[in-house]
């Protein structure tokens, strides 16, 4: 009887918390469908009305997930690090850059999955860390410009590594690489500087990983330098 019982209990928590993930998923695709456009995000409009970041908010800190389910870890705390840096601009806005913002990635904390969590702690931590994936890179968006660009739908389970793969092939046949076959020179953006680590894991060059999701392959020959970072808001 005992065991019957701790089955049900074991059973109505892991439903419960299916759907409070399934939840966040579709509110916050519903957030980014309304409020996302062209890799760019309509602070003003989210400003004047704050409820529906704030539910979204509320609703994550709720979630549990586990590192060994993978798909969905990853779908949450991408979508989490994102719907967080939305609301790390909407607290200070009007401003010009998420680095406006003292401490914005290292000090700034977010009630998330039961956690009091920065920014950069999401990403290095709970992904990087984890999962030794550079695609990370193409899908977590500070706020910046020079950032992948925010797409307008959430990060979800059942697609999540074809939604990697995508923004990953999109940012590197895109304007993070400047290909000068001239000069035999290609300018990546400084994000492949900062992780240099990353992108050269088992012994690959960071062309060679440029070269798996280009369309026009990077001869090896091609001098790899680095063009300035844009830390302008991308705001609508």
């Amino acid at each position: 009887m005992k065991v019957y019982s701790f089955l049900i209990a074991f059973l109505i928590t892991f439903s419960a918390t299916a759907q409070d993930l399934d939840f966040f998923f579709t509110q916050t695709n519903s957030f980014l469908e309304k409020h996302v456009a062209n890799g760019k995000v309509d602070y003003t409009t989210i400003k004047k009305n704050q409820s529906e970041l704030d539910e979204l908010l509320k609703i994550a800190d709720g979630i549990a997930v586990k590192v060994t389910d993978a798909n969905n870890y990853k779908s949450f705390w991408i979508n989490a690090y994102n719907i967080s840096v939305i609301k790390g601009i909407i607290d200070n806005y009007p401003t010009k850059s998420p680095l406006d913002t003292s401490g914005f990635f290292d000090r700034t904390t977010y009630n998330l999955a039961g956690k009091e969590i920065t920014l950069n702690d999401i990403e290095h931590k709970l992904l990087r860390a984890k999962f030794k994936d550079a695609r990370f890179h193409f899908v977590l968006v500070c706020g910046a410009i020079g950032c992948p660009p925010l797409i307008n739908e959430a990060y979800m389970p059942n697609k999540v590594e074809a939604q990697l793969e995508s923004q990953t092939i999109k940012a590197l046949n895109g304007n993070f690489l400047k290909v000068n076959t001239k000069k035999k020179k290609v300018e990546a953006s400084e994000i492949m500087k900062w992780y240099k680590e990353d992108f050269t894991m088992n012994g690959i060059t960071e062309i060679d990983f440029i070269n798996k999701y280009r369309t026009e392959k990077i001869p090896s020959n091609f001098k790899l330098t680095y063009f300035t970072y844009n830390w302008n808001l991308n705001k609508q």
